[in-house]
């Protein structure tokens, strides 16, 4: 049956029985791979440098026979784009500027390491694991907002990581994970239903309204899923938030709907902005990391601020930094992944890794409409740890000798 269903699902790579070899160099990159899905939530260095470990055991893995190179059929359509990522670079005005921004292309490598480190028996302990580290990294944000006043626009909630966007963006996913865990999950749903409470209110304190609009889009997909009459509680659960919440947090998320709000404003003229770009530079961009460094060349008469590191929109993002082939690529990409992560769930007896790699697909493009998520590297990360999983779950493990 699983056979099967990876089969139809576009998995890369042969199948049989699993089994877990005694062998050090899988054990040692299975902690390290589970340890990066964990420590993402406090600590971008130690999950890179773990990161690096899972890496050099999956490649020794490879060397020596003991794996095949395994990976779901979408992983192609993002070694295209990332193809396309370095033709971008190459005509770049800085090439060597925007190389060293390609870098974040070998995180990429996190869809083939889930594929050879996590199997159906492993994926509650990798869920546990990011369940349990979101919710610590809440409590440092609530804690945050409560006691040492991260409770305004110069000052926001972001746990222990280096920046708010970071922070609420981990936290959508790990919400989408939650919801999924209680609703679809074949057991262990009490923990998962303890901590979203906490996620939920670690978001919103963070005054990021793009991050709480993908986690009502995710809920909302996942209610839909689950049963469409489900939609109805959505609301009730928002007014009810709205009634207990602090009134700088209602005013925060109120002001989406106020054209006159100078970060909409600056948001809408950062659209024109890449509009231009994406006439001046329609087949390579103007390069990656160069939006920044142009970005008085092409900036509107209405922008609010005199630069921005990104056009804080990604499909707007990638055709301006790597032009219009790289988006069409990065679309193959999404609706790839949409459709086989759909089968996955319409088949698979566990339905809670692909409702929740679901989840983290909308939740990216909602919240996308309004941030660069896709090129943020922490969201980057935990975003291709959830939605390979399923497909790695549905897979039974082979081992070569």
């Amino acid at each position: 049956m699983a056979h099967a269903i990876a089969k139809r699902a576009g998995v890369v790579g042969p199948a049989a029985a699993e089994s877990t070899p005694d062998h050090f160099l899988e054990r040692a990159g299975l902690v390290a791979f589970c340890g990066v899905a964990a420590a993402l939530q406090f600590s971008i260095a130690a999950a890179q440098i773990l990161l690096a470990v899972a890496v050099v055991c999956w490649f020794a893995l490879i060397i020596t026979g003991r794996e095949r190179f395994q990976a779901p059929r979408f992983f192609w359509a993002l070694a295209a784009y990332g193809a396309a990522t370095l033709v971008s670079a190459a005509f770049s005005p800085q090439p060597l500027v925007s190389l060293v921004d390609c870098k974040q292309l070998v995180l990429f490598l996190i869809v083939p390491l889930t594929c050879t480190f996590i199997t159906r028996s492993r994926t509650q302990t990798l869920v546990m694991l990011v369940l349990t580290f979101a919710a610590a990294s809440a409590i440092v944000g609530i804690v945050q907002y409560g006691i040492l006043h991260y409770d305004n626009l110069g000052q926001r909630v972001q746990g222990t990581l280096g920046h708010y966007m970071t922070y609420s963006g981990l936290l959508m996913l790990v919400i989408g994970v939650a919801l999924a865990r209680v609703l679809f999950g074949r057991g262990e749903r009490m923990w998962a239903a303890l901590v979203m409470p906490a996620l939920a209110v670690a978001v919103a304190l963070t005054f990021t309204r793009s991050a709480s609009v993908g986690a009502c889009a995710a809920a909302a997909v996942l209610l839909t899923l689950k049963d469409f009459r489900l939609l109805a509680a959505l609301p009730i659960a928002l007014a009810l938030f709205i009634a207990v919440a602090p009134s700088k947090v209602n005013a925060r998320f109120a002001s989406i709907f106020d054209l006159n709000n100078p970060t909409n404003r600056d948001r809408l003229a950062m659209l024109r902005e890449g509009r231009h770009m994406i006439a001046a530079h329609p087949l390579v961009g103007v390069g990656p990391n160069m939006v920044e460094r142009l970005y008085a060349e092409y900036r509107d008469p209405d922008a609010v601020e005199k630069v921005n590191p990104h056009l804080h929109n990604v499909p707007v993002q990638i055709a301006a930094e790597r032009g219009l082939p790289a988006l069409a690529i990065w679309l193959w990409f999404v609706a790839l992944l949409t459709v086989d992560l759909a089968k996955l769930y319409r088949e698979d007896s566990d339905r809670s890794l692909a409702a929740a790699g679901l989840s983290a697909v909308v939740a990216m493009l909602a919240a996308g409409m309004f941030e660069h998520t896709f090129g943020n590297s922490e969201f980057l990360m935990l975003f291709l740890i959830v939605v390979t999983t399923p497909f790695a779950a549905a897979r039974a493990v082979r081992r070569w000798p």
